[in-house]
């Protein structure tokens, strides 16, 4: 047990004294959070191209439904068709040609020409518009009179209230529930395969060095794949940790600071400021606050949100995910003399980890199907799939069957890996093929 240890302790020292760990650990969320944040602004910013839209409107009474913006200008165009602007498109300076037929109320379609694909905000803006104005119109022709039409105008915001046994009621929400299974998931699948790779790398470069055969000589071969295993684990554990508390500090410090900015505001109300400084001091008075009331709503929703059961879940699928595949990683490393060779066994590890991907998507819209539940429960899939339903709410026999079955897994899986590291550490320039991995197995010790 002593030598397990002094592997654990090289392989997890060596790892976490790189520059390239620490620099790593520290940017990671900072990565992450701009792979979720940056797609989505980008995706809603405002297209800054100027456009200008020729309207051909058969039906005259359309001008001005369509609201002008800084780079979308529409301009009515009469005594002409679309056939004679198409023309003369190329110096007409025109991006498209809007075509509003007489029958667009029997019809509901209009048509947009272009000589280039026009985008996707620039059919949303002319639909959004013109869906309404056209529904005002058929509300006229069915004699509804104006202020009946302004009071039936309704936007619903839906809010997730969760109960618990006790009959307590939290604010929920189902865009954060979501969030939180894609993030857990995802982190889940990138850690098994990240550090189940470098378990395979090192026994490769250990083996193709030479370094096993000294090392060998001290330690039995298990002993080294398990201290390699434990030890690369504890990394991934130590960068799970150092980004926990990085999160809640930097939510808990943005909180500290905004708060403290909104509480040396100025405190009087809304009317004296406005009496006193005009708009200026409407703004001012309406900043006030804002924090905080952005803050207490976030944290009521996330606090409908267990987190000490999805973290404690993460870590225990966490570990044994890991244990499983880096005992399948390292018993392909110890196997193969170069990454050529390891193709052909990787495929079978790799399948898995691929379907609990792509599973997971399904268990974030439905999380108590009948193809998320049977996944979670499988032990391939089951640390990804199931990470994805926690934040959901998991009955008890669930998470327990679950993770008895990969309990199980892994244990059949380190036995086997060990049987095979015995034996192909120290073997080289053999071509091994799954037959060869079969009698590996058969040995007797």
């Amino acid at each position: 047990m002593n030598k397990i240890n002094l592997i654990i302790q090289r392989e997890y020292t060596t790892r976490v004294k790189k520059k390239s760990f620490i620099i790593m650990t520290l940017l990671t969320p900072v990565l992450l959070a701009a792979i979720l944040i940056i797609p989505t602004y980008l995706a809603t910013k405002e297209d800054n191209q100027a456009k200008i839209i020729a309207v051909i409107d058969k039906t005259n009474i359309t001008e001005g439904a369509i609201p002008q913006t800084e780079y979308m200008k529409f301009e009515y165009v009469s005594g002409t068709d679309v056939e004679a602007i198409k023309n003369n498109f190329e110096k007409s300076g025109y991006y498209a040609i809007l075509y509003i037929p007489e029958n667009i109320l029997i019809s509901s379609k209009v048509q947009l020409y272009s000589n280039q694909q026009t985008t996707v905000g620039v059919n949303e803006h002319i639909v959004k518009a013109l869906d309404g104005f056209f529904t005002t119109i058929k509300l006229k022709n069915e004699n509804v009179p104006m202020d009946i039409m302004q009071r039936i105008a309704t936007h619903i915001n839906v809010d997730t209230i969760q109960w618990t046994t006790s009959g307590e009621e939290k604010k929920g929400s189902a865009e954060i529930v979501l969030f939180i299974g894609y993030i857990s998931g995802f982190l889940m699948y990138m850690f098994i395969f990240m550090f189940g790779a470098q378990v395979m790398r090192g026994v490769m470069e250990e083996k193709s060095n030479r370094i096993v055969e000294v090392i060998i000589s001290s330690v039995k071969p298990f002993q080294l794949m398990m201290g390699k295993v434990v030890g690369i684990a504890l990394v991934g554990l130590t960068q799970f940790v150092i980004w926990i508390a990085l999160t809640f500090g930097i939510f808990y410090g943005a909180k500290f600071f905004l708060l403290d900015k909104s509480e040396k505001a100025p405190t009087t109300s809304v009317a004296a400021n406005i009496m006193e400084k005009g708009n200026t001091g409407m703004a001012q008075a309406a900043n006030t606050g804002q924090y905080e009331e952005m803050f207490k709503e976030i944290s009521g929703k996330f606090s409908a949100v267990n987190f000490p059961m999805i973290i404690g879940c993460f870590l225990f699928f966490f570990i044994g995910g890991y244990l499983l595949y880096a005992s399948l990683f390292a018993s392909v490393g110890s196997a193969v003399d170069n990454d050529t060779d390891t193709q052909q066994f990787m495929l079978p590890i790799t399948i898995p980890i691929l379907l609990g991907l792509f599973v997971m998507m399904n268990a974030m819209q439905s999380p108590n199907s009948s193809i998320a539940v049977i996944f979670s429960l499988i032990p391939l899939t089951s640390p990804i799939v199931m990470m994805a339903r926690v934040p959901y709410g998991v009955p008890i026999w669930q998470l327990g069957l679950s993770a008895f079955f990969l309990i199980i897994t892994f244990l059949g899986a380190i036995w086997m890996a060990g049987k095979i590291y015995r034996t192909g550490i120290l073997m080289y320039g053999k071509k091994v093929s799954y037959a060869e991995l079969w009698k590996w197995l058969k040995y007797k010790n």
